[in-house]
């Protein structure tokens, strides 16, 4: 095989191949990258068994077709080090060679037909929806997951398909995180309900990997793994075993909730000020809202104290709900600082629950405020 490359595009692609390549593995074959050129394409597939990618490689030539395994750290760094615009790569079946302006390094290969298989997305019935609602579904819902727990498939990010929707959940018991947009089902696509968990780190890597430019994204979910396609790549993952919690059951209908809109830039950062003056022992920030002012008020023995207020428009009752900052921030933080949303509350002992105009829900459950 022998292929010339643009550094940088390759580059692009071999890092985000190299994010799913494990660092350690019994299996060390893994620890490399397959990079497959036919005619005038060329794949670069990764794997760790639980998470795969096939990525495409823009501007290249390919002189000679076939295939090769590349060592991540050692051609991770020559990718980083090496000068000039293009390089070469060539293989005779025994090692690698990388060829720039003036420098060259040959580096031992495996045998690329040991490598395992990397699926194809060859799926008839999916979901199709903008890559710019998808990304933002997965940032909005993954820092709410949770990888310790046990009672529950918390693990990953929910998917709910059907008809012309979707929906991504994520929880970790604490605070619940939804976001919700359309989508056209092919072939009558249609997930089964809590049982699409997509794990946490196949979503981190779909966010990083697609980008707005890649227009559709295709979502074919199985009974064990799952698919997603854009035009330049396909990832594939297994799904999280174990069942969802039955999360609709964590928004409340209240018709006695009072509403409170706050401007997502000013209320951040007061969250953030407030937060200064907490310790890990005593995490919450009392919220009180009252006379046309929220009131954030910190405290932790070894720290201090912290008061912060600004201006809103709610002129009702005092109502104070202790709340974990840490988890209004993860909130506050994916959205438009320009923006506002809706805070329902009942009681100091009731969760939290906000909304925005664009299909994005938040649970927070509080704190006790004797804490």
């Amino acid at each position: 095989m022998k292929i010339k490359i643009e550094r940088d595009k390759f580059q692009a692609a071999f890092q985000t191949a190299a994010s799913v390549a494990p660092a350690r593995s019994p299996k060390p074959i893994l620890q490399n990258i397959k990079l497959e050129a036919t005619g005038e394409e060329a794949t670069l597939m990764a794997t760790d068994l639980e998470v795969g990618i096939r990525i495409a490689v823009p501007g290249l030539v390919v002189e000679t077709p076939g295939s090769i395994l590349l060592s991540v750290p050692r051609v991770g760094q020559i990718l980083r080090e090496a000068t000039g615009e293009q390089l070469s790569l060539e293989s005779d079946g025994q090692s690698v060679i990388i060829r720039g302006d003036r420098s060259e390094w040959k580096l031992p290969t495996e045998n690329p037909d040991e490598f395992p298989t990397v699926i194809l997305f060859q799926e008839e019935k999916f979901h199709e929806v903008s890559a710019r609602l998808f990304r933002e579904l997965v940032r909005r819902t993954i820092f709410a997951t949770d990888n310790e727990s046990s009672r529950y498939a918390l693990g990953g990010v929910l998917l709910e398909m059907s008809g012309g929707q979707i929906i991504g959940v994520g929880t970790d018991g604490r605070r619940l995180a939804k976001m919700e947009g359309p989508a056209q089902a092919i072939g009558g696509h249609e997930t089964g309900p809590q049982t699409t968990i997509i794990p946490t780190k196949a979503m981190t890597l779909l966010e990083r990997a697609i980008a707005d430019s890649d227009g559709e994204v295709q979502i074919s979910a199985r009974p064990n793994d799952v698919l997603v396609r854009t035009p330049r790549l396909t990832v594939y993952s297994r799904l999280v075993e174990g069942r969802f919690p039955k999360w609709r059951d964590v928004f409340p209908q209240r018709s006695d909730a009072t509403k409170v809109e706050l401007a997502v830039g000013p209320t951040y950062a007061a969250v953030r000020q407030a937060a200064i003056a907490t310790s890990e022992e005593s995490r919450g920030v009392d919220f009180t809202f009252g006379g046309g002012t929220l009131t954030l008020t910190g405290r932790a023995a070894d720290v201090g104290q912290s008061r912060v207020e600004i201006p809103i428009a709610y002129d009702g009752p005092e109502i104070t709900i202790a709340l974990d900052p840490k988890f209004v921030n993860d909130f506050l933080k994916v959205l438009d600082p320009g923006k506002t949303l809706t805070l329902e509350l009942k009681d100091a002992d009731s969760a939290a629950v906000c909304h925005t105009d664009d299909g994005y829900g938040y649970v927070i459950m509080p704190l006790a405020r004797d804490r």
